[in-house]
């Protein structure tokens, strides 16, 4: 079972669920907990099928962007991994924190309390940009807009989100279209609405990005 929530984090989400699942690519980095431990899930560039593990797993998705500022990790360094937190910070800093979260009556609102803590404020360039991706317009029109280089960009990017804008751009289309496919809209209108050249596109990029069809994949296969 999954169920998530918004977090007083601004654009972040609280989520818990049992750890099964396909987990698509969606341009965000999650603080995981699980069984008193703390992980980090990376920027993914292709779903990431899991099968399960002990207990509930309780999550903070940050918002496309915000987390390396958090963590003090350049997003590149953790594409498509899943690392623990003591990989990344101090392994004493790690074990108060996993005490307190473990001695809390609700483990969610104690993971978001201490991102809240020590959350930077959302970085206005990085914001700009999601949201012009996120509406379809091409990177170098973006980029133009934002009064950056290509280079720059693309080693902003790489540091925000994992990887560079096209990709980041991508990931967005294909957010775009399962949310009209899921909806009922059919494939065809999908594909043009969401800024697909075609239903053929759509089901390449379906394929390439979450591993199986877009028919299988709404219907809940793994």
């Amino acid at each position: 079972m999954y169920a998530e929530r918004p977090s007083r984090l601004e654009g972040a989400v609280i989520w818990t669920g049992d750890g099964s699942g396909r987990v698509l690519p969606d341009g965000c980095m999650d603080l995981l907990w699980n069984e008193e431990r703390l992980l980090v899930a990376g920027p993914d560039t292709r779903a990431y099928v899991t099968t399960g593990a002990r207990g509930t797993w309780t999550g903070l998705r940050f918002s496309p962007g915000s987390a390396p500022a958090f963590l003090g990790v350049p997003a590149h360094e953790l594409r498509d991994r899943r690392v623990e937190l003591t990989d990344l910070w101090p392994v004493t800093e790690v074990r108060r924190l996993r005490s307190r979260v473990a001695a809390a009556p609700d483990p969610a609102t104690a993971l978001e309390d201490l991102v809240l803590e020590r959350a930077a404020p959302p970085d206005p360039v990085l914001r700009a940009l999601v949201t012009s991706l996120d509406a379809g317009r091409p990177v170098a029109v973006t980029a133009d807009e934002l009064g950056l280089g290509a280079r720059q960009l693309h080693r902003r990017s790489l540091v925000a989100f994992g990887y560079g804008p096209k990709t980041l751009a991508r990931i967005l289309r294909l957010r775009r279209a399962l949310a009209l496919a899921t909806a009922g809209v059919p494939f065809a209108e999908t594909a043009v609405r969401s800024g697909f050249a075609d239903q053929a596109h759509l089901a390449r990029d379906v394929r390439e990005l979450t591993g199986v069809p877009l028919g299988r994949l709404l219907a809940g296969g793994l």
